[in-house]
């Protein structure tokens, strides 16, 4: 597994370096931003796929993005870091925040679980709000789950709103939430049986016509 991991990052650095790639080497964090963005879209579509091969693909497709980073990031003029300083923060966070796992503290139920994570996520973090930290550029679907979330699990009673279209659509949020079910999910798969219909019926109509006396 680390024989992959070094061979990937040994491509990288051959792309960027003097005698690479001139396309590799003119990238940086801005430039790549929108890529990272698209390639997890990529990614859920191939969860949701079943494709084993698609996923493999997808997967690497982020992890090239993770790569091609830190990369990137190795040529800061005074705050370098590479994937290994990645690599390392992120298992110290997983264990920071994994006490019932690496140290001493009780599992606890799920919802306890949950909780955890975002008091200890709060206090390394340095966050004024438990709302600190939701993208602002995800989806609003998503993004009203996320809201929602952090408030029931910090025992903020957010408000159920008014009789407006957004009001309704966050109604239906919670209802997801309540029900075990994810939204952003249940609205993907509902929109994909819609536009398998819409093509099914563009076909239908297509052959109509072509078998039709001209």
């Amino acid at each position: 597994m680390t024989d992959g991991i070094a061979r990937l990052v040994e491509v990288m650095d051959r792309l960027r370096s003097p005698g690479g790639c001139e396309w590799d080497a003119e990238q940086t964090h801005e430039s790549l931003a929108p890529y990272a963005l698209e390639e997890a879209h990529e990614l859920v579509e191939a969860i949701e796929s079943g494709s084993r091969a698609h996923l493999r693909e997808e997967l690497g497709d982020v992890l090239l993005q993770v790569v091609f980073h830190a990369r990137v990031a190795q040529e800061h003029p005074t705050e370098p870091f590479g994937f290994d300083d990645v690599a390392d923060a992120c298992a110290d966070k997983l264990i920071a925040r994994h006490p019932h796992v690496f140290g001493d503290e009780e599992a606890g139920t799920m919802d306890e679980h949950l909780r955890r994570w975002d008091r200890i996520k709060a206090e390394t973090s340095g966050r004024e709000s438990v709302m600190d930290g939701i993208p602002a550029s995800l989806g609003a679907l998503a993004r009203a789950q996320k809201v929602l979330g952090r408030a029931e699990r910090a025992g903020l009673d957010a408000p159920a709103g008014g009789d407006g279209v957004g009001d309704a659509l966050l109604a239906l949020v919670r209802r997801a939430a309540a029900e075990g079910l994810d939204a952003e999910t249940e609205l993907r798969a509902a929109t994909r049986r819609l536009e398998q219909a819409a093509r099914a019926q563009e076909q239908a109509g297509r052959s109509d016509t072509e078998g039709s006396p001209g």
